[in-house]
């Protein structure tokens, strides 16, 4: 659902009902809007009471306002470069009364200059392309979320420093880019859970969620896959949809 347009630092903003109507989320009109990846990444991180969690590239918050709804004790905190996206998290986090804490930095400036203890959660949807001659140029609007200036390594090593041993990493992402994240991850990181993201069961994921515990030693598990659509019609499958009204988590 989205309300008339709103005027928000500056630019416009509409406002979207998330979670069956338990988050409510102000967005700019134009440019880059959180949709599925952000409600499938909040929809991985089962945070206990108490434990924190970090996004890195929090945006409007999108994902934070959904894992608050969803684990209402978790104490969270977002990164976000651009001072007007992070103004509007602040003013989504307002809204919902989430436990969240927006701070303006840029992962390529590393964890250690958050001047922060290490979390217990470290999750992220990284732009999802770090090759300018990859894709034709985004719009400016987008620009931010779609392209990774500082390339996937300064997104990895950012989670890896920003969560403590034992903690839990969790990344969305392209599925092409599967053998990159565990590869960049691995060093310090093990204990791999993989799920692919299906447009339909007849079609490769195109997006994989991959959960990594650092330091951790257990063999890599490949999960079942999540798919989103059939041929019925339906908007999406039955799985989806609750995972999209906040019925269900999507756990590792």
């Amino acid at each position: 659902m989205t309300a008339a347009p709103s005027q928000s630092d500056g630019f416009q903003t509409v406002e979207n009902a998330l979670l069956g109507g338990r988050v409510r989320l102000r967005q700019p009109a134009k440019g880059y809007r959180a949709g599925m990846d952000a409600a499938l990444l909040a929809a991985a991180v089962e945070a206990a009471p108490g434990q924190r969690v970090l996004e890195a590239g929090c945006g409007a918050g999108a994902v934070l306002m959904q894992i608050a709804a969803r684990r209402a004790d978790a104490v969270l905190t977002g990164l976000e470069r651009d001072p007007a996206m992070a103004a509007l998290a602040r003013e989504n986090a307002a809204l919902n009364g989430a436990n969240a804490t927006i701070v303006e930095g840029d992962v390529a400036a590393g964890f250690r200059a958050m001047e922060l203890e290490p979390f217990d959660w470290a999750v992220s949807n990284p732009p999802f392309f770090d090759d300018p001659g990859a894709l034709r140029a985004p719009s400016p609007g987008k620009r931010g979320a779609w392209m990774a200036d500082d390339g996937l390594k300064a997104w990895t090593d950012f989670l890896l420093k920003g969560v403590r041993e034992d903690g839990r990493i969790v990344i969305i992402h392209r599925a092409d880019r599967l053998a990159d994240l565990l590869g960049l991850l691995g060093d310090k990181a093990g204990s791999f859970a993989v799920r692919g993201i299906h447009p339909y069961a007849d079609e490769p994921a195109k997006r994989v969620l991959v959960a990594a515990i650092k330091t951790g030693k257990a063999p890599m598990r490949l999960l079942p896959p999540l798919v989103l659509h059939d041929r019925s019609g339906a908007k999406h499958t039955a799985e989806a949809e609750a995972i999209l009204r906040g019925e269900t988590a999507l756990g590792f």
